[in-house]
């Protein structure tokens, strides 16, 4: 097993969360990647694509109902 993976399983880190696009207010349950923040993600509703709003690192941290991985571990900004 890597140590990203065993970091995960320690720290009992939250990989799910709820994105939800300002546009249409369509929401989906989504595994985030553990290791890189997501800087865009295109909604499944009205297809459009999402960017981290200023000042966050991805669009988890910016539209999702959970923080991103390396936000979590204090990674990020």
């Amino acid at each position: 097993m890597n140590n990203t993976m065993e970091n995960i399983r320690e720290r009992k880190m939250d990989l799910q969360t709820v994105i939800k696009c300002p546009k249409c207010g369509f929401e989906k349950e989504e595994t985030m990647p553990v290791d890189a923040c997501q800087f865009f993600y295109e909604c499944t509703s009205c297809k459009r694509v999402l960017k981290p709003k200023e000042g966050d690192c991805c669009v988890f941290c910016s539209y999702g109902s959970v923080k991103c991985p390396p936000k979590q571990e204090g990674c990020c900004q």
